[in-house]
């Protein structure tokens, strides 16, 4: 079958053209924003890729073209679409009719931390054997691609009451994000995945563009609890209300909690920068992780993924071990760099949450050292200000902040920078920030630049001017 999609280099649909082509199909895509690392990996699978939306892209016609949720209506290629009346279907729906039905699905949910803790869970299910099937919505460092059909794997103890039933069915661990499926269906992407172990993170306001309050989200959120079994498993952050509220709108299956200090699954920390801690189920030590990554958010993404590979029957204890080795996904707190003791990390960060935590767990680690962080408002929450008031707490551990202001920026970032008291300044162009930021700089810095877009490459071109 040839399939064309819409919105290929989204870390996503990618995901979905590399699992259509390992199934056999010819699979080729149109987008407009073609950037590493999606475009590199496409293009290493032998997946045509074609510049921009033009219905021309669509003649002669495919058999089938799977739209992604970033096409809408007045798109020329999504009118062409729609006018010749060719068979289309949304990403999500495709994958969930012709990758997940027949496998033990994990789906990984929140706000924060899908993409980390979707590649944990795939990484320790792989080290117990399993030999699972994932898409991620990043590129994991311990798999060097996006997405994998997976198996034949195996379940430890098949003979155990709890894993039989699923024994002969391949495991496939998958980001569930709650934006909605596409122009066409207006239902979080979640609700077609239809997992036996979910994994529900945490839940903020997000996603101003499509949601009008976190009571919209957490209905979204019980559509995904209402989908999982009743022999399955929910794993859930015993220290966030907002889900507490959505398991009390009705729950049907098993519910583990996982906290800092709190839960069923517990973490102790071992060193303030959450890179070694023990490990609590019940009133039982397991033992203890040490691995490289920081923060008391990384602690509860181990958590979470420590719980649902042991609900889906592997040795929780065995597992510890392997967490020295977990190479996290790119552009997740990423050493792109370090120059005459300059460190420079690139990372996703999108909402005030996730930029405080990420701050933390490096202040924890760097003590006195200075973080200077370059930012830029990316996603649509942010570029609608919809966390303009949280922005500047956000950034507390901060010593410096350089701001992204572009002129078509919706509001002023004053709001920000102002409330930062002298720590902050703006730059209209990504040219202007870094020529700002390379006078600011000195050694030993550790330098930050946080997005969840291509930021033009800034990263790596900051680290570039250094050495030159």
């Amino acid at each position: 079958m040839k399939l064309h999609i819409l919105g290929i280099c989204g870390t996503f649909m990618g995901g979905v053209a590399a699992l259509a082509r390992e199934l056999g199909h010819e699979v080729e895509g149109s987008d407009a924003n073609v950037y590493p690392p999606m475009s590199t990996q496409l293009e290493a699978l032998g997946i045509r890729l074609m510049d921009g939306y033009a219905a021309g892209h669509l003649q002669p016609a495919p058999d089938l073209v799977v739209v992604g949720n970033a096409m809408t209506r007045g798109n020329p290629a999504v009118e062409y679409m729609l006018d010749a009346q060719l068979r289309y279907v949304s990403g999500p729906q495709w994958l969930g009719e012709t990758v997940l039905a027949g496998r033990e699905v994990l789906a990984v949910a929140g706000t924060h931390g899908k993409t980390t803790t979707t590649s944990l869970l795939a990484y320790l299910l792989e080290g117990a054997g399993m030999a699972p099937g994932f898409l991620i919505g990043g590129v994991p460092g311990n798999f060097g691609v996006s997405a994998r059909l997976g198996g034949p794997g195996r379940i430890p103890n098949p003979g155990s009451q709890q894993t039989n039933v699923w024994s002969s069915r391949i495991p496939f661990v998958i980001e569930a994000d709650e934006y909605d499926t596409a122009f066409f269906d207006k239902r979080s992407k979640f609700v077609h995945y239809r997992p036996r172990i979910a994994i529900l993170n945490n839940l903020e306001y997000d996603h101003a563009d499509i949601f009008p309050d976190v009571a919209a989200i957490q209905r979204q959120f019980h559509h995904l609890v209402r989908t999982v079994p009743g022999n399955g498993r929910l794993i859930v952050n015993a220290h966030d209300e907002r889900l507490a509220e959505v398991l009390a709108m009705g729950c049907w299956t098993p519910v583990e909690t996982f906290g800092i200090g709190h839960g069923d699954w517990r973490a102790e920390l071992v060193e303030a920068d959450g890179s070694a801690f023990r490990v609590m189920r019940g009133d039982e030590l397991l033992g203890e992780v040490h691995w490289s990554l920081l923060g008391n958010h990384s602690v509860m993404n181990a958590l979470a993924a420590l719980a649902a590979a042991s609900a889906a029957g592997a040795d929780p204890r065995a597992l510890l071990p392997a967490f020295a080795g977990f190479d996290s996904v790119k552009r997740r707190m990423e050493l792109v760099g370090e120059v005459d003791g300059v460190r420079v990390y690139d990372d996703f960060a999108h909402h005030p949450t996730a930029i405080a935590t990420t701050l933390a767990g490096l202040r924890a680690k760097v003590g006195e050292a200075r973080i200077l962080v370059a930012l830029e408002p990316r996603s649509n929450s942010m570029r609608l200000g919809a966390h303009a008031e949280a922005l500047a707490p956000s950034l507390a551990d901060a010593d410096g902040v350089l701001f992204l202001h572009r002129p078509e920026l919706a509001w002023d970032a004053q709001r920000v920078t102002g409330a930062l008291q002298g720590r902050g300044s703006t730059a209209p162009s990504v040219d202007a920030l870094l020529a700002d930021l390379r006078a600011k700089t000195r050694p030993g810095d550790h330098v930050v630049f946080m997005s969840n877009g291509g930021f033009e490459g800034a990263p790596r071109r900051f680290v570039e001017s250094l050495a030159r």
